[in-house]
């Protein structure tokens, strides 16, 4: 087994399930915060793979994973904007 594919594997193992809860209730700006923070990470991890990759240095089933990431990633940040947005949309439509 590669050592990259292990690595991708105990990451993937270590990740917090998606069913246990917050460990803490933070405020609005600290989780928003902390997402932006995580979504600059996985895009930095996917570059990094995608460059190890044209170098011909990453395993490519690594490659596939850290793009998969980076693809739900931006996907998941396009529906909050695009809900943002429409929120703004419906404030502007309130009669004052």
């Amino acid at each position: 087994m590669d050592v990259r594919s292990l690595l991708a594997a105990q990451t993937y193992a270590a990740q917090r399930p998606a069913t246990e809860p917050q460990p803490k209730a933070h405020s609005a700006a600290a989780r928003l915060n902390d997402a932006a923070q995580d979504f600059a990470a996985t895009l930095n991890e996917a570059e990094t793979t995608a460059t190890a990759a044209m170098a011909g240095d990453a395993d490519p089933h690594a490659l596939v994973q850290a793009l998969a990431q980076s693809e739900l990633a931006v996907e998941t940040v396009v529906a909050l904007r695009n809900k943002v947005v429409e929120a703004y949309q419906e404030l502007l439509r309130m009669p004052v």
